[in-house]
């Protein structure tokens, strides 16, 4: 599924420096910068709840923004970078990377799995190992995500990146990458057996030191 562009406005920012971020956000606003296909990284502001309530519907990573600086032509861009405060649900800064519509570019796609293995319904452990796919495409070729149906995968199957139908766009990770696999309920269970003998040898130990002698050894 390819993803549907969206929309967000914004303004040429002159102000620059800590202090004049910090009275932005006071503002309501956000500070950002676009890259990409001018000679100049242009400084901006965005309305935070616009922006905030745009991330709540898209994958900011694969989705095409038409961003429209100032009231001029749309321009279609990708986030790059979204900066979050370490503690609190506060936006400090984004960054927009500035794209052609006739330009391969490389991004990171998720990967979402459909159903439930039939190895997890007989007792089995579904490890998922990679979340994400890089891509190369056309911007409007972007996917929303990879579904991978994973029900018939028993206990032992895994599944690659070869097995991914990515259609049309071009995944770059090694096809023999392994995306999820299954795995067997004994794993745990063995490792509880091995901390059970070590318990009981310990206390073997214990009983023969009580009795005035020591543990033999090989």
């Amino acid at each position: 599924m390819t993803n549907e562009s969206a929309k967000l406005t914004a303004r040429t920012r002159t102000t620059s420096g800590k202090g004049a971020a910090r009275q932005l956000r006071r503002s309501g606003q956000l500070p950002a910068v676009v890259y990409g296909r001018r000679d100049e990284t242009e400084s901006l502001a965005l309305d935070t709840h616009e922006l905030s309530r745009l991330l709540s519907k898209i994958h900011a990573a694969t989705t095409v923004i038409d961003l429209e600086v100032d009231g001029g032509e749309p321009r279609p861009v990708l986030i790059r970078e979204i900066q979050r405060h370490p503690y609190r649900p506060q936006l400090l800064h984004v960054d927009f990377f500035e794209i052609r519509a006739d330009v391969k570019i490389r991004v990171q796609v998720p990967v979402h799995l459909v159903e439930t293995p039939a190895g997890v319904e007989m007792g089995g452990m579904l490890q998922f190992l990679r979340h994400e796919l890089e891509v190369e495409c056309l911007p409007n070729e972007i996917p929303s995500g990879f579904e991978v149906d994973v029900s018939a995968l028993e206990i032992g199957d895994s599944l690659h990146v070869s097995d991914v139908d990515a259609g049309r766009v071009a995944i770059l990770d090694d096809e023999t990458v392994t995306i999820c696999t299954v795995v067997p309920p004994a794993l745990e269970e063995e490792g509880e057996v091995d901390e059970e003998v070590g318990e009981e040898a310990e206390g073997e130990g214990e009983q023969a030191e009580a009795a005035g002698g020591e543990p033999e050894e090989d």
